[in-house]
Protein backbone atom coordinates (compact mmCIF):
# COMPACT_ATOMS: atom_id res chain seq x y z
CA UNK A 1 0.00 0.00 0.00
CA UNK A 2 1.19 3.31 -0.76
CA UNK A 3 2.62 5.19 2.12
CA UNK A 4 3.13 9.35 1.86
CA UNK A 5 6.45 10.35 2.53
CA UNK A 6 7.56 13.85 2.54
CA UNK A 7 11.48 12.99 0.95
CA UNK A 8 10.33 11.03 -1.63
CA UNK A 9 10.48 15.09 -3.50
CA UNK A 10 14.18 14.81 -2.97
CA UNK A 11 14.07 12.30 -5.99
CA UNK A 12 10.99 13.99 -8.10
CA UNK A 13 11.89 15.24 -11.30
CA UNK A 14 10.48 18.92 -11.30
CA UNK A 15 12.08 19.90 -14.51
CA UNK A 16 10.23 18.48 -17.18
CA UNK A 17 6.97 19.62 -15.48
CA UNK A 18 8.62 23.24 -15.53
CA UNK A 19 9.24 22.81 -19.62
CA UNK A 20 6.07 21.17 -20.43
CA UNK A 21 3.29 23.53 -18.73
CA UNK A 22 4.93 26.60 -20.52
CA UNK A 23 3.99 24.47 -23.91
CA UNK A 24 0.46 23.99 -22.46
CA UNK A 25 -0.78 27.65 -21.74
CA UNK A 26 0.56 28.51 -24.80
CA UNK A 27 -1.25 25.75 -26.72
CA UNK A 28 -4.49 26.93 -24.80
CA UNK A 29 -4.18 30.40 -25.88
CA UNK A 30 -4.04 29.87 -29.18
CA UNK A 31 -6.94 27.45 -29.35
CA UNK A 32 -9.06 29.53 -27.48
CA UNK A 33 -8.54 32.38 -30.13
CA UNK A 34 -9.01 30.32 -32.74
CA UNK A 35 -11.76 29.00 -31.64
CA UNK A 36 -13.55 29.53 -28.10
CA UNK A 37 -15.61 26.06 -28.03
CA UNK A 38 -12.29 24.37 -28.29
CA UNK A 39 -10.61 26.27 -25.78
CA UNK A 40 -13.24 25.08 -23.81
CA UNK A 41 -12.75 21.37 -24.53
CA UNK A 42 -8.92 21.50 -24.69
CA UNK A 43 -8.82 22.79 -21.34
CA UNK A 44 -11.36 19.70 -20.19
CA UNK A 45 -8.64 17.78 -22.10
CA UNK A 46 -5.63 18.68 -20.27
CA UNK A 47 -7.60 18.71 -16.97
CA UNK A 48 -8.36 14.92 -17.46
CA UNK A 49 -5.02 14.80 -18.73
CA UNK A 50 -3.26 16.02 -14.97
CA UNK A 51 -5.91 13.62 -13.58
CA UNK A 52 -4.40 10.75 -15.28
CA UNK A 53 -1.25 11.97 -14.40
CA UNK A 54 -1.88 12.20 -10.79
CA UNK A 55 -3.27 8.86 -10.80
CA UNK A 56 -0.56 7.08 -12.54
CA UNK A 57 1.96 8.59 -10.38
CA UNK A 58 0.71 7.21 -7.80
CA UNK A 59 0.14 3.34 -9.03
CA UNK A 60 2.79 1.19 -8.09
CA UNK A 61 4.39 0.24 -10.89
CA UNK A 62 7.31 -1.95 -10.07
CA UNK A 63 4.88 -3.84 -8.17
CA UNK A 64 2.40 -4.50 -11.00
CA UNK A 65 5.27 -4.83 -14.04
CA UNK A 66 4.18 -8.66 -14.78
CA UNK A 67 0.65 -6.25 -15.92
CA UNK A 68 2.76 -5.12 -18.41
CA UNK A 69 2.83 -7.94 -21.13
CA UNK A 70 -1.40 -7.91 -20.22
CA UNK A 71 -1.46 -4.13 -21.40
CA UNK A 72 0.01 -4.49 -24.53
CA UNK A 73 -1.57 -7.52 -25.59
CA UNK A 74 -4.60 -5.92 -24.76
CA UNK A 75 -3.99 -3.04 -26.74
CA UNK A 76 -3.10 -5.38 -29.65
CA UNK A 77 -6.82 -7.03 -29.21
CA UNK A 78 -8.47 -3.46 -29.22
CA UNK A 79 -6.45 -2.37 -32.65
CA UNK A 80 -8.12 -5.47 -34.12
CA UNK A 81 -11.55 -4.45 -32.91
CA UNK A 82 -10.48 -1.18 -34.62
CA UNK A 83 -10.40 -3.85 -38.00
CA UNK A 84 -14.22 -5.55 -37.06
CA UNK A 85 -15.94 -2.69 -35.21
CA UNK A 86 -14.34 0.56 -35.87
CA UNK A 87 -15.63 4.17 -36.33
CA UNK A 88 -14.52 5.47 -39.67
CA UNK A 89 -13.58 9.18 -40.32
CA UNK A 90 -12.81 10.48 -43.68
CA UNK A 91 -12.07 7.10 -45.10
CA UNK A 92 -9.81 5.81 -42.20
CA UNK A 93 -10.88 3.47 -39.57
CA UNK A 94 -9.22 3.96 -36.50
CA UNK A 95 -11.56 4.81 -33.45
CA UNK A 96 -13.70 2.83 -31.37
CA UNK A 97 -17.13 4.10 -30.27
CA UNK A 98 -17.66 3.10 -26.37
CA UNK A 99 -21.99 1.91 -25.91
CA UNK A 100 -24.09 3.73 -24.39
CA UNK A 101 -21.50 6.87 -23.42
CA UNK A 102 -20.92 7.37 -27.39
CA UNK A 103 -17.01 8.49 -26.82
CA UNK A 104 -14.91 7.54 -29.32
CA UNK A 105 -11.26 6.09 -28.51
CA UNK A 106 -8.29 5.52 -30.62
CA UNK A 107 -6.54 2.81 -29.57
CA UNK A 108 -3.02 3.43 -31.55
CA UNK A 109 -2.00 6.67 -29.22
CA UNK A 110 -3.01 4.17 -26.46
CA UNK A 111 0.06 1.61 -28.71
CA UNK A 112 2.63 4.38 -27.74
CA UNK A 113 3.27 3.62 -23.99
CA UNK A 114 1.94 0.09 -24.10
CA UNK A 115 4.75 -0.55 -26.41
CA UNK A 116 7.56 1.46 -24.90
CA UNK A 117 7.18 -0.24 -21.56
CA UNK A 118 6.77 -3.56 -22.81
CA UNK A 119 10.08 -2.70 -24.52
CA UNK A 120 11.37 -1.97 -21.38
CA UNK A 121 10.06 -4.87 -19.59
CA UNK A 122 11.58 -7.26 -22.11
CA UNK A 123 15.19 -5.31 -22.37
CA UNK A 124 14.87 -5.24 -18.41
CA UNK A 125 14.26 -9.35 -18.27
CA UNK A 126 17.10 -9.46 -20.87
CA UNK A 127 19.55 -6.65 -20.94
CA UNK A 128 22.31 -6.89 -24.29
CA UNK A 129 25.79 -7.94 -23.89
CA UNK A 130 28.52 -6.09 -24.33
CA UNK A 131 28.72 -5.75 -28.24
CA UNK A 132 24.72 -4.86 -28.35
CA UNK A 133 21.67 -7.71 -29.16
CA UNK A 134 22.32 -10.15 -31.80
CA UNK A 135 20.16 -11.67 -34.47
CA UNK A 136 17.57 -14.10 -32.40
CA UNK A 137 17.25 -11.46 -30.20
CA UNK A 138 16.67 -8.35 -31.98
CA UNK A 139 14.34 -10.63 -33.76
CA UNK A 140 12.25 -11.65 -30.95
CA UNK A 141 11.69 -7.67 -29.83
CA UNK A 142 10.95 -6.67 -33.35
CA UNK A 143 7.83 -8.68 -33.54
CA UNK A 144 6.65 -6.99 -30.43
CA UNK A 145 7.45 -3.67 -32.42
CA UNK A 146 6.45 -4.77 -36.46
CA UNK A 147 2.81 -6.43 -34.85
CA UNK A 148 1.61 -3.27 -34.07
CA UNK A 149 3.01 -1.39 -37.06
CA UNK A 150 1.16 -3.83 -39.55
CA UNK A 151 -2.43 -3.20 -37.70
CA UNK A 152 -1.98 0.99 -37.53
CA UNK A 153 -0.37 1.13 -40.90
CA UNK A 154 -3.55 -0.80 -42.26
CA UNK A 155 -6.03 1.66 -40.72
CA UNK A 156 -5.02 3.07 -42.70
CA UNK A 157 -2.30 5.76 -40.29
CA UNK A 158 0.89 5.28 -41.79
CA UNK A 159 1.75 8.36 -39.94
CA UNK A 160 1.39 6.54 -36.42
CA UNK A 161 2.44 3.20 -37.55
CA UNK A 162 5.99 5.43 -39.06
CA UNK A 163 6.04 7.12 -35.67
CA UNK A 164 5.86 3.52 -33.67
CA UNK A 165 8.15 2.17 -35.98
CA UNK A 166 10.94 4.68 -35.66
CA UNK A 167 10.54 5.06 -31.63
CA UNK A 168 10.72 0.92 -31.01
CA UNK A 169 13.91 0.09 -33.03
CA UNK A 170 15.17 3.74 -31.97
CA UNK A 171 14.74 2.14 -28.12
CA UNK A 172 16.63 -1.08 -29.69
CA UNK A 173 19.51 0.87 -31.38
CA UNK A 174 19.55 3.35 -28.34
CA UNK A 175 20.34 0.18 -25.81
CA UNK A 176 22.40 -1.80 -28.08
CA UNK A 177 22.51 -3.53 -31.23
CA UNK A 178 25.16 -5.65 -33.53
CA UNK A 179 26.77 -3.11 -36.04
CA UNK A 180 25.66 -6.04 -38.52
CA UNK A 181 22.25 -5.56 -38.11
CA UNK A 182 22.59 -2.01 -38.73
CA UNK A 183 23.84 -2.67 -41.53
CA UNK A 184 21.33 -4.90 -42.62
CA UNK A 185 18.42 -3.31 -42.43
CA UNK A 186 19.91 0.00 -43.90
CA UNK A 187 20.31 -2.08 -47.11
CA UNK A 188 17.04 -3.71 -46.45
CA UNK A 189 15.49 -0.70 -46.29
CA UNK A 190 16.71 1.25 -49.51
CA UNK A 191 15.94 -2.08 -51.26
CA UNK A 192 12.60 -2.40 -49.93
CA UNK A 193 11.50 1.51 -49.96
CA UNK A 194 10.79 1.45 -53.72
CA UNK A 195 8.31 -1.50 -53.51
CA UNK A 196 6.36 -0.43 -51.30
CA UNK A 197 5.55 3.35 -52.52
CA UNK A 198 4.35 1.24 -55.74
CA UNK A 199 2.42 -2.09 -53.76
CA UNK A 200 1.78 -0.82 -50.29
CA UNK A 201 0.90 2.56 -49.89
CA UNK A 202 -2.51 3.98 -50.70
CA UNK A 203 -3.38 6.44 -53.21
CA UNK A 204 -3.63 9.31 -51.01
CA UNK A 205 -0.44 8.84 -49.37
CA UNK A 206 1.36 8.20 -52.83
CA UNK A 207 -0.36 11.61 -53.87
CA UNK A 208 1.14 13.34 -50.74
CA UNK A 209 4.70 12.36 -51.54
CA UNK A 210 3.66 13.55 -55.28
CA UNK A 211 2.42 17.11 -53.29
CA UNK A 212 5.70 17.47 -51.30
CA UNK A 213 7.89 16.32 -54.75
CA UNK A 214 6.40 18.87 -56.96
CA UNK A 215 7.50 22.15 -57.71
CA UNK A 216 3.95 23.67 -56.24
CA UNK A 217 3.04 22.83 -52.39
CA UNK A 218 -0.65 21.13 -51.85
CA UNK A 219 -3.22 24.03 -50.77
CA UNK A 220 -3.18 23.39 -46.89
CA UNK A 221 1.04 23.31 -47.72
CA UNK A 222 0.85 26.43 -49.00
CA UNK A 223 -1.23 28.29 -46.35
CA UNK A 224 0.91 27.56 -43.58
CA UNK A 225 3.85 28.75 -45.59
CA UNK A 226 1.92 32.45 -46.21
CA UNK A 227 1.07 31.97 -42.34
CA UNK A 228 4.91 31.32 -41.20
CA UNK A 229 6.39 34.17 -43.67
CA UNK A 230 3.87 36.87 -42.70
CA UNK A 231 4.61 36.27 -38.53
CA UNK A 232 7.98 38.27 -39.18
CA UNK A 233 10.20 38.14 -36.20
CA UNK A 234 7.44 39.42 -33.41
CA UNK A 235 4.17 38.30 -34.74
CA UNK A 236 0.88 39.80 -35.49
CA UNK A 237 -1.76 40.99 -33.03
CA UNK A 238 -4.90 38.67 -33.16
CA UNK A 239 -6.64 41.04 -35.50
CA UNK A 240 -3.98 40.99 -37.98
CA UNK A 241 -3.30 37.19 -38.01
CA UNK A 242 -5.71 37.06 -41.42
CA UNK A 243 -4.43 33.08 -42.53
CA UNK A 244 -5.96 31.90 -39.23
CA UNK A 245 -8.73 34.51 -38.33
CA UNK A 246 -10.04 34.26 -42.41
CA UNK A 247 -9.84 30.65 -42.23
CA UNK A 248 -7.02 30.73 -44.93
CA UNK A 249 -5.02 28.64 -42.55
CA UNK A 250 -6.55 24.54 -42.77
CA UNK A 251 -6.34 22.23 -39.18
CA UNK A 252 -5.07 25.68 -37.54
CA UNK A 253 -5.33 23.96 -33.92
CA UNK A 254 -3.89 20.90 -34.69
CA UNK A 255 -1.84 19.76 -37.52
CA UNK A 256 -0.70 23.16 -38.64
CA UNK A 257 -0.86 25.04 -35.09
CA UNK A 258 3.18 25.59 -35.51
CA UNK A 259 2.59 27.70 -38.67
CA UNK A 260 -0.34 29.69 -36.26
CA UNK A 261 2.17 30.06 -33.20
CA UNK A 262 4.47 31.18 -35.92
CA UNK A 263 2.06 33.99 -37.79
CA UNK A 264 0.86 35.41 -33.74
CA UNK A 265 4.31 35.45 -31.90
CA UNK A 266 6.60 35.65 -35.21
CA UNK A 267 10.07 33.81 -35.08
CA UNK A 268 11.21 34.87 -31.75
CA UNK A 269 8.05 33.44 -30.36
CA UNK A 270 8.73 29.88 -32.83
CA UNK A 271 12.17 29.74 -31.59
CA UNK A 272 11.11 29.74 -28.24
CA UNK A 273 9.13 27.12 -28.29
CA UNK A 274 11.20 24.85 -30.03
CA UNK A 275 14.32 25.91 -27.48
CA UNK A 276 11.27 24.14 -24.72
CA UNK A 277 10.89 21.14 -26.80
CA UNK A 278 15.21 21.01 -27.55
CA UNK A 279 15.51 21.61 -23.80
CA UNK A 280 13.09 18.89 -22.81
CA UNK A 281 13.98 16.25 -25.12
CA UNK A 282 17.92 17.27 -23.98
CA UNK A 283 16.54 16.34 -20.49
CA UNK A 284 15.11 13.48 -21.09
CA UNK A 285 18.13 12.44 -22.84
CA UNK A 286 20.69 12.69 -19.63
CA UNK A 287 18.15 10.80 -17.32
CA UNK A 288 18.44 7.85 -19.73
CA UNK A 289 21.80 8.41 -20.29
CA UNK A 290 22.88 8.72 -16.15
CA UNK A 291 20.34 5.96 -15.45
CA UNK A 292 21.58 2.31 -15.30
CA UNK A 293 17.79 1.16 -14.14
CA UNK A 294 16.53 -0.35 -17.70
CA UNK A 295 12.87 0.98 -17.24
CA UNK A 296 14.38 4.70 -16.29
CA UNK A 297 16.51 3.95 -18.99
CA UNK A 298 14.13 2.64 -21.81
CA UNK A 299 11.05 5.11 -21.14
CA UNK A 300 13.14 8.09 -21.04
CA UNK A 301 14.88 7.57 -24.03
CA UNK A 302 11.62 6.41 -25.89
CA UNK A 303 9.88 9.38 -24.66
CA UNK A 304 12.85 11.61 -25.92
CA UNK A 305 12.45 10.11 -29.45
CA UNK A 306 8.56 10.21 -29.56
CA UNK A 307 8.76 14.16 -28.53
CA UNK A 308 11.40 14.66 -31.53
CA UNK A 309 9.89 12.84 -33.75
CA UNK A 310 6.44 14.25 -33.69
CA UNK A 311 8.07 17.76 -33.21
CA UNK A 312 10.40 17.41 -35.89
CA UNK A 313 8.21 15.58 -38.63
CA UNK A 314 5.30 18.21 -37.19
CA UNK A 315 7.02 21.69 -38.09
CA UNK A 316 8.37 19.99 -41.35
CA UNK A 317 5.38 19.49 -42.44
CA UNK A 318 3.58 22.88 -41.78
CA UNK A 319 6.92 23.98 -44.03
CA UNK A 320 6.94 22.18 -46.69
CA UNK A 321 9.67 20.35 -45.73
CA UNK A 322 8.05 16.40 -45.56
CA UNK A 323 5.25 15.26 -47.03
CA UNK A 324 1.75 16.26 -45.01
CA UNK A 325 1.05 13.51 -42.41
CA UNK A 326 -1.41 13.15 -39.12
CA UNK A 327 1.03 13.90 -36.73
CA UNK A 328 0.35 16.39 -33.75
CA UNK A 329 2.69 18.86 -32.01
CA UNK A 330 3.45 17.23 -28.69
CA UNK A 331 1.46 18.04 -26.16
CA UNK A 332 0.43 21.37 -28.34
CA UNK A 333 -2.04 20.14 -31.19
CA UNK A 334 -5.59 20.48 -29.96
CA UNK A 335 -6.78 16.43 -29.29
CA UNK A 336 -7.45 14.73 -26.35
CA UNK A 337 -5.72 11.10 -26.48
CA UNK A 338 -2.77 12.38 -27.83
CA UNK A 339 -1.94 14.76 -24.55
CA UNK A 340 -3.31 12.01 -22.15
CA UNK A 341 -0.64 9.50 -23.46
CA UNK A 342 2.14 11.81 -23.57
CA UNK A 343 0.31 12.48 -19.52
CA UNK A 344 0.63 9.30 -19.05
CA UNK A 345 3.99 8.25 -20.23
CA UNK A 346 5.54 11.60 -17.84
CA UNK A 347 3.37 10.30 -15.31
CA UNK A 348 5.47 6.46 -15.38
CA UNK A 349 8.77 7.81 -15.45
CA UNK A 350 8.24 10.34 -12.56
CA UNK A 351 7.00 7.10 -10.87
CA UNK A 352 10.15 5.50 -12.04
CA UNK A 353 12.55 8.04 -11.18
CA UNK A 354 10.84 9.09 -7.51
CA UNK A 355 10.74 6.11 -6.32
CA UNK A 356 13.92 4.63 -7.55
CA UNK A 357 15.70 4.08 -4.33
CA UNK A 358 13.02 1.81 -3.23
CA UNK A 359 14.77 -0.57 -0.37
CA UNK A 360 15.42 2.45 2.00
CA UNK A 361 11.50 3.18 2.07
CA UNK A 362 10.82 -0.91 2.64
CA UNK A 363 13.57 -0.63 5.07
CA UNK A 364 11.98 2.79 6.71
CA UNK A 365 8.04 1.83 6.78
CA UNK A 366 8.83 -2.27 6.99
CA UNK A 367 6.50 -1.93 3.82
CA UNK A 368 6.61 -1.37 -0.02
CA UNK A 369 7.80 1.86 -1.27
CA UNK A 370 4.42 1.90 -3.32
Amino acid sequence: MFKFDKTIFSQFDFLSILLVLPLVFISHSLISEAVEKLGQKHLVYVTIGIAVYLIVFLIPIRRISWLIPFLYWLNILLLFAVELFGHSRLGAKRWIELPFIHFTIQPSEFMKPALILMLAYLINKNPPPIFGYRLKDFAKLSIYIIIPFLLIAKEPDLGTALVLLLIGFGILFYVGVHWKIWAFLVAFFLAFAPISYKFLLHDYQRERIQDFLSEKPSYHVEQSIIAIGSGGLFGKDKDEATQTQMKFLPIATSDFIFAFLVERYGFFGAFGVILLYILLILHLLSISYYNKDNYIKVLSAGLSFMIFVYTSVNIAMTMGLSPVVGVPLPMFSYGGSSFITFMILFAILQNLITFRFKESYEDRGKKSFL
